[in-house]
């Protein structure tokens, strides 16, 4: 598997393959979404067959604090519940949601980060995997522990006091929220004074899969985000931001993920905030 990605199409002859044609992958179900419904009752009704479910909440991100509302989890706390899930460091990884990518693309993002270098995104997620006609099993499968070692660092990040030396901060939230017309989640509404904004939903075509790389950079070089200086991502609570960087990797740039985001800047009742 090349790049970030895998279409159903493409996991299906991958599952289908005799297991010497190419090591299979471990399948990751991280279904979730804000409001809910849970996402461990989506899997008990049906998952991609030998996929195991992740919890974003428990095994994605440690406590909310200071640092926000889904922190990074403790390296040593993540590489368990990857192991536990049977993530091994030398067998590639495919995650999956039916969250337009938003879940899965935080998955992708922490065992990047963490050092395993063979994770990809299904893309369209669990609506594209039913429209492709794939599988469906509702047995919990039987999971032999993995041995991934979680060492954090392998993608870059900025934390609070480093946002303002940013040269590009953009914003993944939905318009309004970045505008501070509407605060829905956080006790504070708008933005960090100088980011742009690139909402999530527009990184994808109309049936949930991510558009071309050509249509990628052209959406985010409209908003100034081309590359050459250094760039970073933040959304409200560092999960969503997860996807834009998946985005932007796709079209050529990489960038730093601010993984407090807009609830862990509101914290401090010092850092500036701008509204409009």
């Amino acid at each position: 598997m090349t790049g970030p990605l895998i279409s159903a199409h493409e996991l299906l002859a991958l599952l289908a393959a005799p297991p010497s044609a190419a090591a299979l992958p471990t399948l990751l179900d991280v279904r979730w979404r804000l409001g809910g419904p849970p996402g461990e009752t989506e899997y008990a009704a049906g998952h991609v067959p030998g996929a195991v479910y992740v919890d974003l909440d428990a095994a994605l991100a440690a406590p909310p604090g200071a640092g926000g509302r889904h922190p990074l989890p403790h390296p040593e706390d993540f590489g368990a519940a990857m192991r536990a899930a049977g993530v091994r460091a030398d067998r590639p990884v495919v995650v999956y949601d039916d969250w337009s990518g938003l879940a899965a693309a935080r998955a992708w993002w922490l065992l990047r980060f963490h050092g395993h270098a063979d994770v990809r995104v299904l893309d369209g997620g669990w609506g594209a995997w039913v429209a492709a006609g794939g599988p469906r099993q509702a047995i919990v499968p039987r999971v032999e522990p993995g041995d991934f070692t979680a060492c954090s660092g392998a993608l870059p990040v900025v934390e609070a006091d480093e946002v303002p030396t940013v040269a590009t901060l953009v914003d993944a939230r939905a318009p309004e929220r970045f505008r501070g017309d509407v605060e829905p989640v956080d006790p504070v509404a708008g933005h960090i004074p100088g980011a742009v904004n690139v909402p999530t939903s527009t990184n994808l075509r109309a049936d949930g899969t991510f558009r071309s790389a050509d249509e990628l950079r052209a959406l985010y070089a409209a908003a100034g985000v081309t590359g050459e200086d250094d760039v970073a991502v933040y959304c409200g609570s560092g999960v969503t931001a997860a996807h834009d960087v998946l985005a932007l990797e796709l079209a050529g740039v990489t960038a730093a993920l601010y993984p407090g985001s807009w609830s862990g800047w509101i914290t401090d009742p010092a850092r500036p905030v701008e509204r409009g």
